[in-house]
C-alpha cells in the first residue's frame, strides 16, 4: 500500500516538475521565473523526500533540508538583485 502511495506521488510530483519547467521557460516576466525556480527548490524537495521514504533511508531528510535552505537564500539573493539592491549587505 505505501508502495502504491510514493509510487503516485512520485508520479504527480513530476508532473509538477514539468509543468513548473514550462513556467520557467514561458515566464513573461523576471520574477515568473524566479518564482518558477523557487517552486522547483520546493518540487526537488519534496523528491528527495519521496525517495527517502522509498530507500527507508534517514539520511535523505538532511539533504531535503539541506536543499531548502540552498532554495530560499538563493530566491531571497535573486529577489534582492531584481531589485536592485546589494546582494551583500
Amino acid at each position: 500500500m505505501l508502495t502504491t502511495a510514493i509510487t503516485i506521488s512520485l508520479v504527480l510530483v513530476g508532473a509538477a516538475v514539468g509543468l513548473t519547467l514550462i513556467r520557467l521557460a514561458l515566464g513573461p516576466t523576471m520574477p515568473d521565473r524566479i518564482l518558477a525556480l523557487d517552486t522547483l527548490a520546493i518540487d526537488a524537495i519534496a523528491l528527495v523526500v519521496i525517495l527517502g521514504l522509498l530507500n527507508a533511508t534517514a539520511l535523505s531528510f538532511e539533504a531535503a533540508l539541506l536543499l531548502a535552505i540552498m532554495g530560499f537564500v538563493g530566491t531571497v539573493a535573486l529577489c534582492k538583485f531584481l531589485i536592485g539592491r546589494s546582494i551583500i549587505d
